[in-house]
């Protein structure tokens, strides 16, 4: 007989049904998947050798389970993904609150079911799904809220006295009983709130404004939380961190390749979008380049962490900067351009907190700065690096027969030298930034040497991230007003400005 089939408490007792604690359920579970060699956290990138062994032991420990860690690093998704080592379906007393095991009742409720109807007791059964709570703390949070309280209006509706059980109202916590509980941002619940959960992680029992009841609930805890120094917000009082039995700490992406993945695996493109626009491995790495820039940064809250829903929007919006201005241009297809990367500032701007430095710089400064370090570093992986190149020509001398090695970069500055400038509007469309770009001496050939398999859309974006890059290096000089990009010599940018000491120095580079 399917288990779902079972309709009466007498019922279950034939089919030989054995009940387990959520924590033996999950232990036997897991245990049965890593035989299998099953992905026990699918969709969780970057974890595999660090955070999810960790969680493993933890539940083989049949522990309850705090996630330490900065905004943006899954904690709540791995929470939630537990759930998948549930038993698919459990057995409950029909019309219980609390969920209770028909073989092991705690409530009087289900208690007195039995005793009422014996093995005709009818019995419902639950699906994992369900069998997860779900709490975000904040300081309004009350006892009653987590736990329960007595509920007077019930006892005058039933004529029941205080000292009744039945006049109990549970709170999320009892409702969560034979389940999966999380309290998200632990931190923020008050200590007073805290010090109500010493007796359920511990004993495993209840206690509501001094009733005298015994209540052993079968939870799994789950918490979440940034680090204690993040904010003043609070902190998790010791004697209840000493009751959560294993703390583990999550991290950001410790490689560019896994942010990429997780990226790609997170960001809701349209699919017409997709089918329109097209992106360069070169453009996803610079998006995912920005946050690990940001959280090296100086401007950048450290104790704050930077999210990996920064590069999530970032792509999401790349892509639709890339179409606001084929739809303008009335262009069937397009790629997304360097230059469509400044509509990704906004996704920077609202997933960075700035220390004091960075407050001074302002918000879009220091996105931008980022955007500019992102290209700097990425730059050298495609291109030589000029900081190299202007070392080398300031040191060597060619060995006697030999040529002196070229500057693969001059042609390109020697252009912009002569006085000719480049201006690419964010709107301009693929054919004629594609005829601008060829304007530039040595700005194809430069390309063409180095990538003689690219084709003309792919030439024509390396030809753009050379100009960027090259401004990223103080070679030329680059900047974004009205809608438009204007490279140009950086000494003439220089002597406007007055610097007349620069521009003896970079003659002696040149």
């Amino acid at each position: 007989m399917k288990t779902q089939n079972i309709k009466t408490l007498g019922e279950l007792k034939a089919s030989g049904y054995q009940s387990r604690t959520i924590k033996d359920e999950l232990r036997q579970n897991l245990i049965e998947k890593l035989k299998r060699k099953e992905n026990t956290f699918p969709g969780i990138l970057g974890y595999e050798d660090s955070v999810i062994p960790d969680v493993e032991r933890a539940i083989l420990s049949k522990h309850n389970i705090l996630f330490l860690g900065l905004r943006g690093q899954a904690k709540t998704r791995m929470a939630r993904l537990i759930t998948e080592l549930l038993d698919e379906y459990i057995p409950t007393v029909a019309g219980s609150e609390i969920n209770d095991d028909p073989l092991n009742p705690v409530s009087k409720f289900s208690q007195d079911q039995i005793a009422a109807h014996g093995d005709d007791t009818p019995i419902h059964w639950i699906h994992r799904s369900e069998r997860y709570g779900e709490k975000l703390a904040t300081p309004d949070v009350s006892v009653a809220d987590l736990i329960g309280d007595i509920d007077p209006i019930k006892a005058a509706n039933l004529r029941l006295s205080f000292a009744d059980e039945r006049v109990i109202h549970y709170g999320i916590i009892p409702r969560s009983n034979r389940g999966i509980f999380v309290i998200n941002e632990l931190p923020d619940l008050q200590a007073r709130i805290q010090v109500a959960l010493f007796n359920i992680l511990e004993e495993g029992d209840i206690q509501i404004r001094g009733f005298k009841l015994r209540m052993p609930l079968d939870i799994l805890f789950i918490f979440t939380a940034n680090p204690e120094d993040y904010t003043n917000r609070g902190a998790i009082v010791t004697p209840l961190k000493d009751r959560i039995e294993s703390q583990i700490l999550t991290h950001y992406p410790k490689s560019l390749e896994t942010a990429l993945e997780i990226t790609e695996q997170e960001a809701a493109i349209d699919t017409e979008q997709k089918n329109k626009i097209r992106i360069s491995d070169l453009v996803k790495r610079l998006i995912e380049q920005v946050a690990f820039e940001a959280r090296a940064s100086e401007f950048v809250d450290k104790k704050s962490g930077v999210s990996a829903r920064l590069t999530i929007s970032a792509l999401e919006n790349a892509y639709s900067a890339a179409e606001l201005r084929s739809i303008v241009n009335q262009e069937k297809q397009t790629q997304i351009w360097i230059s469509d990367l400044i509509g990704i500032i906004p996704s920077i701007t609202g997933k960075i907190e700035l220390v004091y430095e960075g407050e001074q710089e302002g918000p879009y400064q220091v996105a931008m700065n980022l955007l500019d370090k992102a290209i700097r570093t990425q730059f050298t992986q495609y291109f030589p690096n000029p900081d190299t190149l202007k070392k080398r020509s300031r040191t060597s001398t060619p060995a006697e027969g030999k040529p002196k090695e070229e500057n693969p970069f001059r042609p390109i500055t020697a252009w912009f030298d002569k006085g000719n400038s480049l201006n690419l509007s964010f709107h301009t469309t693929d054919k004629e930034k594609i005829l601008q770009l060829y304007k530039v001496d040595g700005l194809h050939a430069l390309v063409k040497k180095l990538f003689n398999r690219a084709n003309e859309t792919e030439t024509a974006l390396l030809m753009e991230f050379v100009l960027h890059g090259l401004a990223s290096y103080s070679l030329i000089s680059k900047k974004i007003f009205e809608g438009t990009i204007e490279f140009k010599d950086l000494i003439g940018s220089m002597m406007n400005l007055g610097n007349k000491n620069y521009e003896e120095e970079f003659d002696e580079e040149s």
